[in-house]
């Protein structure tokens, strides 16, 4: 609990300083207060590299779709239902999100807090529409896990 005060007080002179995000609105996007029990003197670039794993992961997911034929056969199946989904909507997103992914690699190679501030700030404005779009995308997931897939060929099993 005390990490979590001391990490919320030193947010705090950095949200000030670059006009960032709230800590709540950081840490229920991003859940970034995991982050107050490493010990750093650079704290931007830690959450920058929350949101970058949270990112990662929806990129990753998206991916499935993308290139369906590297998918687990869980996904494949679900794909398979999704009839009609529109390809342009998922590689934009795929692309925003690579291209957060490579702004943050380029974070990697030298430290500049002020940049790193700047990363934080677009990725959090860029994260509801992200955010929407994905919830899209899952919607229509749930939607194909309901209906029923017909065989039209039989197979070993059935």
């Amino acid at each position: 609990m005390e990490n979590l005060k001391k990490f919320k007080k030193d947010y705090e002179n950095i949200q000030q300083k670059y006009k960032l995000p709230s800590f709540e609105m950081l840490n229920q996007r991003f859940d970034i207060e995991k982050l107050a029990e490493r010990e750093t003197e650079l704290l931007v670039r830690e959450i920058r590299r929350a949101i970058i794993d949270k990112a990662a992961n929806y990129f990753k997911f998206i991916e499935i779709f993308i290139n369906p034929g590297a998918a687990p056969m869980f996904f494949v199946a679900a794909i398979k239902r999704m009839n009609g989904i529109d390809r342009a909507p998922l590689e934009q997103l795929y692309i925003e999100l690579g291209k957060m992914e490579v702004d943050s690699i380029e974070l990697e190679n030298s430290y500049d807090e002020k940049k790193e501030a700047e990363f934080i700030k677009k990725a959090n404005e860029k994260w509801d529409s992200i955010t929407k779009r994905f919830a899209e995308l899952t919607s229509k997931m749930k939607k194909s896990f309901e209906s029923k897939e017909e065989k039209k060929d039989k197979s070993y099993f059935g």
